[in-house]
């Protein structure tokens, strides 16, 4: 087995030296603010079993920067807005990593820097999706 140049954990902090981290309390402030557009990564089985955020927006990790270019047959008008946007998974390192790739395409963005984990320890706002009878 070959020796990794850099390990993932590296690449976070690499990431998070270079892009804008939100606390969890600031954006708990920010989730009824239209200008705001909350963006969970995280995989729908995360969703489903810890719930998410009211009104934030479901993006898979895997089809991010598909969804934000605007010359990708994938692209979602969701990304198109003159907002704020911020993207959070569940301990703050795949997004980390999603924001500085989307930073590197010129695209605006911050991340939940402890991720969903500590959303319900500070008293935010959680949803469950509807059970399907």
């Amino acid at each position: 087995m070959s020796k990794l140049k850099i390990t993932a954990a590296e690449m976070v902090a690499a990431a998070r030296e270079r892009i804008e981290e939100i606390e969890t309390p600031d954006l708990i402030a920010k989730v009824n603010d239209p200008d705001t557009v909350i963006v969970d990564i995280r995989d729908i089985r995360e969703r489903q079993r810890s719930g998410f955020i009211p009104g934030s927006v479901h993006a898979p990790r895997g089809m991010i920067e598909f969804w934000v270019d605007p010359d990708s047959p994938y692209h979602k008008d969701v990304f198109s807005q003159d907002k704020k946007y911020v993207f959070h998974c569940a301990s703050g390192w795949r997004s980390a990593l999603t924001v500085a790739t989307l930073q590197d395409m010129g695209f605006e963005a911050s991340h939940l820097r402890e991720g969903f984990s500590t959303w319900e320890a500070n008293n935010g706002p959680i949803e469950f999706p509807e059970k399907k009878a």
